[in-house]
């Protein structure tokens, strides 16, 4: 980077010590910084024409004041200004409020431009702008920027301006001539003066483009290298399983493998017999069938002479998993042991003593696998189940537990394309996009709260005929600021309803973990016949018999979180059900509702999710690999994020990226993140 976009802020006529504080609080603190902080929205000033604007949007209109203002006081210092504006010959209402100052500007028939928003069923514009006069000569789109304190939009522009003016021929392309013209992109310097200050809609559309090209491609680049870094620097182990007994497991299973099932075991078994330490994904919906992956995995490393482990986030989950396994292995002589918190004292040491001696070949458990006094005689394979919530830095941790084993990674959660290459782009990815035949499709049902009698009615035919039913609530307790039904009330709603008839339980994140573990052992061995729960019971609980699942105030819910705990029913052969009570208030959640009645197809909801809720939050939390970018956005943009990892493939693998003088400037951007230095990416 050129050293003068280094200095600092005051080296720009107008900006003394006090103002130079403010913008250092925005973060703010170089000419770089300055000329780098976009908007974040621009207002649209074009003046429209009323026939073609639609409801709720934000318009701007010109046309001559057709009526005497008329001006109401209301409450204490408020006021509604209101005046008759004719457009051609459509007459229209603006509405100012809190804006009594421009009655005096309202002269019958004189040009105004309105700016507001449109209800097109009162044909009437709530405005946020007048100017008195036609917007001819003003400009159609005006940057909107985040600021702070004493610093307004107008003055920070100005800062701007004048930052482009005196240090703009200093900014340098990162791209290379054959990039710019393999794109038809704009100069980087050209492209920055038209995102602060664009002459029209076109220019502006060309420049945004280059600028979200540019941030995921060098995300893309910084996930690539090191994945490269990572692939060619960790020493791997080459496992040269037994085909033919491996060949004859997968035959002597209960059941066929669906093609998606074939085509992701080579993908892992290529991985596991290459010389390079595999770090893959594997995405599979509910029941399409993962653990029977990670059965025929487990057995490969275990057939080329080595332990397998297998880790999941609940001592519920690990007890299910350990006994399917158990019975999956039992004609092939292989051992199976269970470690979690419960397993203690004398048997705790026997099982670590067999571990290390290499007579139990997989270990299955939670997060105590990774501890220091867990050591294997010969660590192959490490299986995750449910752990991506973490991100970059949480998963090369857990690879480096052990010498060199392989890492599967699994998830449930359907991982919408656009945020697996971003949040994931330093792994391989699976996908099993099939389900199993004959297994059938979980009804959903969308219902207002006043038939929850009918619902309970349904509910008890249900456990008539031996099944049992989760509850599930958006809160533990009574909350004065949201009006939903919480758990504690609606377990004792319940309680009283089944009185004498079939027992409900309880449980929350509240809980002690062994309290939970107890309840959820009730609940598997039929003891409780409904579970009133919180989101807990969302990943990985197994209750074949569970054919009823009903969500109070389900419009709380993104979607992959109601489909994730959609299917904790549908497990066995019966005929399961999902119904959602919810009462939204939004178009965008009266949607999801209906999107959750159309399809069990959990990547066709997790697309739809991420795009009616963002990147930012689709797994519940802000975790380190989902990166927030300037410019881009991974939903809209996401035919050149596709691009971008594309090109970011072929240049990494390329001699000329890390040779030639053409990619300088962009291996100068990787140096700063430590990738060509060996460092790890945060």
């Amino acid at each position: 980077m050129n050293k003068n976009l280094n200095l600092p802020l005051d080296h720009l006529k107008g900006i003394g010590p006090e103002t130079k504080k403010q913008l250092e609080e925005m973060r703010i603190k170089t000419i770089y910084d300055l000329l780098e902080y976009f908007p974040y929205r621009y207002e649209d000033f074009r003046v429209r024409n009323p026939e073609d604007m639609k409801h709720d949007e934000k318009v701007t209109v010109e046309g001559k004041v057709h009526s005497e203002p008329s001006l109401v006081f209301y409450g204490r210092k408020k006021s509604r200004l209101t005046v008759k504006v004719l457009i051609g010959n459509i007459l229209i209402s603006a509405v100012f409020f809190n804006q009594h100052y421009l009655k005096n500007k309202l002269a019958l028939g004189e040009l105004v431009t309105v700016t507001g928003k449109w209800d097109q069923h009162r044909q009437t514009i709530t405005a946020t702008h007048l100017q008195v006069g036609s917007n001819q000569n003003g400009q159609d789109f005006e940057p909107v920027y985040t600021v702070r304190g004493s610093i307004t939009v107008k003055a920070l522009r100005k800062y701007i301006s004048a930052a482009l003016t005196q240090f703009g021929q200093d900014l340098e392309e990162v791209f290379p001539d054959s990039l710019l013209a393999k794109y038809k992109l704009m100069k980087r310097n050209e492209a920055l003066g038209i995102i602060h200050f664009p002459p029209n809609r076109e220019e502006l559309k060309l420049a945004r483009r280059r600028f979200v090209y540019e941030e995921f491609l060098l995300f893309q680049l910084k996930m690539q290298a090191l994945r490269k870094h990572e692939r060619e620097n960790s020493k791997g182990m080459v496992q040269g399983y037994h085909l033919e007994k491996l060949m004859d497991f997968i035959n002597g299973l209960p059941f066929p493998l669906t093609n998606a099932q074939k085509r992701v075991v080579n993908e892992i078994l290529k991985d596991m017999k290459s010389p390079f330490r595999m770090n893959r994904l594997l995405q599979g919906d509910v029941g399409s069938g993962k653990t029977v992956v990670a059965a025929i995995v487990l057995y490969a490393t275990i057939l080329a002479g080595h332990q397998g482990a297998l880790m999941v986030p609940t001592e519920i989950l690990a007890e299910q998993h350990a006994e399917s396994l158990t019975a999956m292995f039992s004609k092939v002589g292989i051992r199976c042991a269970l470690l979690t918190s419960s397993v203690k004292g004398k048997r705790r040491r026997e099982l670590l003593s067999e571990l290390k001696e290499g007579n139990i070949h997989i270990l299955i458990g939670t997060h105590a696998l990774i501890q220091d006094e867990v050591e294997f005689q010969s660590l192959g394979l490490v299986i995750t189940d449910e752990q991506h919530r973490f991100g970059v830095e949480q998963r090369r941790v857990l690879r480096e537990k052990g010498e060199s084993p392989d890492v599967l990674f699994m998830t449930a959660t359907p991982i919408p394309r656009t945020l697996a290459i971003t949040a994931f782009g330093e792994m391989d990815v699976s996908i099993i996009d099939e389900m199993p035949a004959g297994r059938k499709t979980i009804e959903t049902y969308w219902v207002k709260h006043d038939m929850l009698t009918r619902i309970l009615q349904f509910m008890e035919k249900e456990l008539s005929q031996g099944r049992q039913a989760y509850v599930i609530c958006p809160l533990i307790e009574e909350s004065e600021k949201l009006d939903v039904q919480n758990a504690m009330d609606v377990h004792a709603t319940l309680a009283t309803f089944f009185q004498g008839r079939y027992k409900v339980g309880l449980m929350h994140g509240k809980l002690p973990a062994d309290e939970k573990d107890a309840i959820m052992k009730e609940f598997s061995e039929n003891s409780t016949q409904i579970l009133v729960s919180t989101t807990v019971v969302e990943v990985g609980v197994n209750v074949p018999n569970s054919t009823f699942m009903l969500i109070y105030d389900a419009e709380r819910f993104g979607l992959s979180q109601l489909h994730q705990l959609r299917g904790r029913v549908g497990r066995g052969d019966a005929q399961s059900y999902c119904v959602l009570i919810a009462d939204p208030k939004t178009e965008v959640g009266k949607e999801r509702m209906k999107i959750m009645t159309e399809t069990n197809d959990g990547f066709v909801l997790s697309e739809k999710d991420l795009e009616l809720r963002g990147p930012g939050d689709f797994f519940g939390r802000k975790q380190s690999g989902v990166p927030e970018f300037k410019m881009a956005d991974m939903v809209h943009d996401y035919r050149i994020l596709e691009t971008a990892r594309t090109d970011a493939v072929v240049l990494v693998e390329s001699k000329a990226f890390w040779e030639s003088d053409e990619y300088r400037h962009l291996r100068g951007l990787l140096d700063d993140t430590g990738v060509m230095s060996g460092e790890k990416l945060d």
